[in-house]
């Protein structure tokens, strides 16, 4: 196993953790349209411009253009408006504990269509981490109380997990093909961005939630967009196309327990022995994961 590749996926979920609730406060205020449009659009210019000041536009070959058009559609628009629409009924804790699941999805569906299976001791170690995922960010009885009604959270998450699954899977043979995975970023991102731009005349007024689309709010969102699209996106693509697709998701996914201390520290939402024991089959698994490769 690449020690780039593992490192990559691991500062994904740093990256993503972060991001998620930095997000939250724009991402109530804007709702989803507003909130994912400024994001594309701020996002896949910075892309572009990365991939045009480096010259990475060389390694894409246009005859993937399908996978990167399935990718944007899919994994990008109705992956992320179903994302934020699962943050702003369901909160941060309650998001991240669905989109953690993508991890087993994308597993699934390596198996399937890459033939791809990790060896015992990665299986193991990825079971140890998608249990602690569980235990470390399920809701207490008192938070479910005064939750959103779950079958739309569940719906959103489910939505949300299986679009994203496919958008990265999806562009994975372009990836191990030699496509950089910042311009592929760029790629995914601008086709979505048109495509939300495109879609902003006949749907925005319709979703828009009246929020003042102030130079602060629109930074708000622009920061998290630029972690969360173009730094951990690029990661988690970096460490699919030079690892097994489960075991590069299951490290990226960890953002559901890395979250966890962050919102102690911003909340005061101590983590509890629940959580605490997760957090430590987290770092089991990982363990497994590394010492497998």
């Amino acid at each position: 196993m690449s020690v780039l590749a593992s490192g990559a996926a691991l500062l994904a979920s740093v990256g993503w953790a972060s991001a998620i609730v930095l997000a939250e406060r724009p991402a109530r205020a804007l709702g989803a349209f507003d909130f994912t449009r400024i994001q594309l659009i701020i996002c896949a210019t910075a892309a572009c411009g990365i991939c045009t000041a480096f010259g990475l536009w060389q390694s894409v070959q246009l005859s993937d253009w399908p996978a990167y058009a399935v990718s944007a559609c899919v994994g990008v628009i109705i992956g992320n408006l179903a994302m934020v629409g699962c943050l702003r009924l369901g909160g941060p804790r309650r998001a991240e504990l669905l989109v953690s699941m993508k991890a087993l999805v994308i597993g699934v569906i390596a198996f399937f269509w890459f033939g791809e299976l990790p060896d015992p001791l990665e299986l193991l170690g990825a079971a140890l981490v998608l249990i602690g995922i569980l235990l470390a960010i399920a809701p207490d009885p008192e938070e479910r109380r005064h939750a959103a009604p779950l079958w739309q959270v569940i719906a959103l998450g489910v939505i949300a997990t299986v679009s994203q699954s496919l958008g990265f899977l999806v562009v994975k043979p372009a990836l191990t093909a030699g496509a950089d995975p910042i311009a592929v970023t760029a790629i995914r991102l601008s086709g979505a961005a048109v495509l939300i731009a495109l879609a902003a005349p006949v749907l925005g007024a319709r979703l828009a939630t009246g929020a003042a689309k102030t130079p602060g709010m629109i930074a708000a969102a622009a920061v998290p967009g630029l972690m969360g699209y173009v730094l951990c996106s690029s990661l988690l693509l970096y460490a699919l196309a030079n690892m097994d697709a489960a075991v590069a998701s299951v490290l990226g996914s960890l953002s559901p327990v890395l979250v966890l201390p962050i919102l102690w520290r911003r909340n005061g939402a101590r983590p509890t022995a629940r959580s605490a024991g997760g957090a430590l089959a987290c770092c089991l698994g990982i363990a497994l994961i590394l010492s497998g490769g």
